[in-house]
């Protein structure tokens, strides 16, 4: 396989310059910086402008299909999905997008408001009506839902190796059972489109807690609507995306599904990362956790009817 060639920030200003009548001479061009240090493929473009470069061809597939897919999603969703102002190949069979910057900060660094919460509820309500057969035909994979019964006997593992280090209540998984976790399975007919990657930095929040914008959708997929829950559990926290859940009409088994996807998914990250085997921020994956098992009233609910509506 072809080693991919790693951009420089000569390489991103020259790519620009080609693409922006404005971004000054030959010699300066426009001001070009990546976005984090660990990021060489995400680079602001100026202050209105983010260049994001696929790294190989699988991520260039996902990246030409997110270009139609946005398209799509963009009339169902009440806030701002990213604009492309122009898109190819910055090397051989890898792609590009140059998008217009979406203004705000992200949800790791202002909290959501009570106004921000129905922005989510809007995000997850408009999504469910978009119909599957239109993803699909762009290329949208279908993904089965993950088992969680299996998720939870992964994370008490973790979690008992966490609370070696001092990091984590072990006893606290204990909340969710086997039949527990066999209860909160997925109902048939529950697929929607999600956006399958919600983290705090893909979602935009402005000082007033507002929610924005949604960034990245490349890793969109049909299938489970709490692991959307369980994004933005890990994003904005438990309460606020089991509020914005429950006004975009998802009942308690969704709810709490996402709710303890979160929360094995935030022991297990924080677990391989402490062992060396994941890279990232130490500091996010504690905020994540934490975000992941603030309490709500919803956990005490333990009982769901077996012809419980989904959406």
């Amino acid at each position: 396989m072809t080693q991919a060639p790693t951009p420089t920030a000569d390489t991103v200003r020259r790519l620009v310059r080609s693409l922006l009548k404005e971004g000054g001479d030959d010699t300066g061009g426009p001001d070009v910086r990546p976005v984090t240090e660990d990021r060489e493929h995400t680079w602001w473009i100026g202050s209105r402008h983010v260049l994001r470069l696929a790294p190989d061809r699988e991520a260039s597939l996902r990246r030409r299909r997110e270009l139609r897919l946005r398209d799509l999603v963009r009339p169902h969703v009440p806030v701002a999905v990213p604009t492309s102002v122009a898109h190819g190949d910055w090397a051989p069979g890898l792609a590009y997008t140059l998008d217009t910057r979406v203004p705000g900060g992200t949800a790791d660094e202002y909290d959501v408001s009570a106004v921000g919460e129905a922005d989510l509820a809007g995000l997850l309500s408009g999504l469910r009506t978009v119909l599957a057969r239109q993803a699909e035909a762009l290329g949208v994979p279908r993904v089965a839902p993950r088992s969680l019964d299996a998720l939870r006997r992964m994370a008490v593992h973790a979690a008992e190796r966490l609370a070696a280090a001092d990091e984590f209540d072990a006893a606290r998984l204990h909340q969710l059972t086997q039949p527990g976790a066999a209860q909160l399975a997925t109902q048939p007919g529950a697929a929607v489109l999600t956006h399958h990657g919600l983290t705090g930095a893909h979602v935009v929040v402005s000082a007033d807690g507002r929610v924005r914008g949604i960034l990245d959708w490349t890793a969109a997929a049909l299938g489970d609507p709490a692991e959307d829950i369980a994004g933005l559990a890990v994003a904005v926290g438990s309460p606020a995306a089991v509020r914005a859940a429950t006004l975009a009409g998802y009942g308690a088994r969704p709810c709490l599904r996402g709710l303890w996807l979160a929360r094995c998914d935030a022991v297990i990250r924080l677990t391989d990362h402490l062992e060396g085997r994941t890279g990232g921020s130490l500091t996010l994956l504690r905020t994540q956790l934490r975000r992941a098992w603030e309490p709500i009233l919803l956990e005490r609910v333990t009982d769901f009817p077996e012809d419980e509506p989904e959406p």
